[in-house]
């Protein structure tokens, strides 16, 4: 069956729909702006190269309702992908449109030369959900303009230099971190990027020389052996006996700044960490005179459902925590959280930031943290994100091109192979084609790794096991369509991966 594109206000199907999609009950307005055309012109002429569009036919999104989006001929589509993990609690979640209204009405900005109350509520809220001292924030606008701050805040702290993070992480893509950013696909030819900046083994129990089937904090592992004991996990000493020989051999001894690690690999592709690595690589940079910094621009904020911050699934406090995205469910809003004593760092020179925490932004982090709270979207990403894990996992039982399956909550992750034995990624063309048919049968999903093989599933917090259902009933028509179009190829002599 071949996919189209059709007529308004259903959406795209093949010729024969697999599955129902579940019920909205929202109506969206009609769609008045520019022609499909006049757009398309307007960003081949007026925008910049660097802003690419997703599918062969870029959709243009005219209005958003909770875990739906809609194009501008009224087709709708479950977002699987909640705008690059930045949409939390809904599109247009009532509660935070109703408090950025009332905000805009009486005071969209001062800046922080006068004091507004917004800011010192929100402040007070947000680091409540904080262990430890983690008790000073600065407020800021995106996840890349934290971590370098983060970065700024760890060397004056420290009078350190070096900072480590991992191959394969992604920090964000400011001239600072862009030298914390480990993807070649990331990384512009530029000197000085590099400065003080070392990247050390990726400690992947899938794709990693270390690693197996009892390794990473998932329902679901990977399917390759293991020989870790029953209370301890060899991949995970192994791995970190690799950054111990970073620190003999490759920094000054003592005179570390820090070290940067996401809870869960985001744009790397899900990628879980061996169990307990992260808490010995904290205890291992602190004793070189460094902090730990931990991104949670991604998994913050009850995303990976059992916590609401990533970082506590391993076992650790950070020094300072970045975070970004799903603060602000699509609100320009991100914020650093570190200690007092590193905070006052900052008081070495003057340092500002514009829009960092403004009334607007300020009245819209209350709110999604009120409806994190008050609807549950913590346990909901728990209870539904497992449910989804271990039907995905069904569905790798079935499918060879299925690799890996893993995360945990709404983090979740499924890496697609040529070839299940030597963990080959599937090919682009292959990839491509599977991401272009799910978003005709009305599902949109992110794409992850180096390879660009891994399907990110990072939806709003809000969806429920119907939403999964349909998922899984659409991935499992376009993965058997996959595999018997390969395996007629592979009868016709072409064997192409």
């Amino acid at each position: 069956a071949s996919s189209t594109l059709h007529s308004k206000a259903v959406p795209a199907v093949m010729s024969q729909m697999p599955t129902e999609m579940p019920d909205c009950n929202h109506q969206p307005a009609s769609y008045n702006g520019p022609s499909y055309e006049k757009i398309l012109e307007t960003r081949k002429t007026h925008l910049t190269p660097n802003l690419l569009a997703h599918f062969k036919k870029p959709l243009v999104i005219h209005t958003g309702h909770m875990q739906w989006l809609y194009d501008h001929e009224g087709r709708r589509y479950l977002d699987m992908f909640g705008g690059i993990v930045t949409v939390s609690v809904g599109h247009c979640h009532p509660k935070v449109n109703q408090a950025l209204a009332e905000q805009t009405a009486k005071l969209w900005h001062t800046t922080n030369i006068y004091m507004h109350p917004k800011i010192h509520e929100y402040a007070e809220r947000l680091v409540a959900k904080f262990p430890g001292n983690l008790k000073s924030v600065c407020f800021v606008n995106s996840g890349s303009e934290a971590n370098d701050l983060a970065m700024l805040m760890a060397r004056l702290h420290t009078g350190n230099q070096d900072i480590l993070t991992f191959r394969n992480a992604y920090h964000g893509m400011s001239p600072y971190t862009m030298g914390l950013t480990a993807h070649s696909t990331w990384r512009y030819p530029l000197p000085g990027v590099n400065n003080g900046i070392v990247h050390v083994m990726n400690p992947d129990p899938y794709q990693g020389i270390w690693g197996g089937a009892a390794c990473r904090d998932s329902p679901v592992q990977t399917t390759r052996s293991c020989n870790c004991p029953p209370t301890g996990c060899q991949a995970g000493l192994e791995y970190y006996n690799e950054l111990e020989q970073t620190f003999k051999y490759s920094l000054p001894r003592g005179k570390v700044a820090a070290m940067f690690a996401e809870s869960i690999q985001g744009v790397g592709g899900t990628v879980q960490y061996p169990k307990g690595y992260l808490k010995k690589a904290a205890d291992l940079v602190r004793a070189n005179g460094g902090i730990f910094v931990a991104d949670e621009v991604q998994t913050g904020f009850g995303r990976t459902g059992e916590h609401f911050w990533g970082f506590e699934a391993h076992d650790y406090t950070p020094d300072i925590v970045t975070m970004a995205k799903g603060i602000g469910n699509g609100f320009p809003l991100a914020a650093v959280v570190t200690t007092p004593e590193i905070a006052a760092s900052l008081g070495m020179a003057l340092h500002f930031n514009t829009y960092g925490g403004n009334p607007m932004a300020s009245a819209v982090g209350i709110a999604v943290l009120d409806v994190i709270e008050e609807e549950q979207l913590q346990r909901n990403s728990l209870e539904v994100g497992t449910y989804f894990l271990n039907c995905l996992a069904e569905l790798q039982q079935r499918y060879e091109l299925v690799g890996d399956v893993r995360g945990k909550g709404l983090m979740i992750g499924v890496e697609l192979v040529a070839d299940r034995e030597t963990r080959t990624p599937l090919a682009a063309p292959h990839v491509l084609e599977i991401w272009e048919t799910c978003k005709d049968l009305g599902v949109l999903f992110g794409r992850g790794g180096l390879h660009g093989n891994v399907i990110s599933f990072r939806p709003p917090l809000c969806i429920s096991y119907g939403d999964v259902e349909f998922t899984i009933n659409i991935l499992d028509t376009v993965f058997e369509q996959h595999m018997n179009k390969r395996q007629r190829s592979w009868r016709n002599g072409s064997n192409r991966r």
